[in-house]
């Protein structure tokens, strides 16, 4: 069962959201915060599979809150709910490291979609802002060359930017998901990063050698 907590200070907000996606998905476990303390507190008593996050409820600390969920539950994923229309502001909390930014006026589908992508790929980037990431990511003296990586890794590593999750990897190579899982650890630790962000700039700058 996937669990999502929805975190927003507007209890009309948390009830929309909780309907859209009950309805688009199938075993949804979904509890609700209204402010950031709250949110803490039930990040520390369970593991969710995804934290949808405003990020101007009361007790917000803007993009220290990722630092401090990470620190709660590296694993946690974390899909920052904003009304603000901004590349910008985008950009920012995607380096900070969320898993993908939407923005509340966004239709019910492109809330769907970008639920989806994260449970699946964990990550998502709408199209417009790719490019802004990669230029925004790191300084372009911490290049690694992808030279490090194996025939089958760079396959792979591809693969992920495209926006391919494990299932669609394993379907396309004729390979178990575990392998994908491992391949795709093995990528990152080669490679000394964290974050799919950091593996879009890495294979950006790689056409450019």
């Amino acid at each position: 069962m996937t669990k999502i907590l929805i975190a927003d200070d507007h209890l009309v907000v948390r009830a929309g959201v909780k309907i859209i996606l009950s309805q688009a998905f199938d075993s949804l476990q979904i509890e609700e915060a209204q402010d950031y303390e709250e949110t803490k507190n039930k990040v520390q008593k369970t593991n969710f599979d995804l934290l949808i996050l405003d990020i101007n409820m009361p007790g917000s600390k803007n993009k220290e809150m990722i630092k401090e969920l990470r620190e709660i539950d590296n694993n946690l994923r974390i899909l920052i709910f904003s009304g603000y229309d901004s590349e910008t502001y985008a950009v920012q909390y995607i380096i900070a490291g969320a898993n993908g930014y939407i923005n509340k006026l966004f239709s019910e589908n492109k809330i769907v979609e970008a639920v989806k992508s994260i449970i699946e790929t964990d990550y998502y980037y709408p199209p417009n802002i790719v490019n802004k990431i990669i230029k925004a990511s790191s300084d372009k003296n911490q290049f690694l060359p992808l030279k490090k990586l194996s025939k089958r890794e760079l396959e792979i590593a591809n693969l992920l930017v495209q926006g391919d999750g494990n299932i669609e990897i394993s379907n396309k190579l004729n390979i178990q998901m575990s392998t994908v899982s491992t391949y795709k650890n093995r990528i990152f630790e080669k490679l000394s990063i964290k974050k799919l962000v950091d593996l879009i700039y890495l294979l950006e700058e790689s056409k450019h050698y």
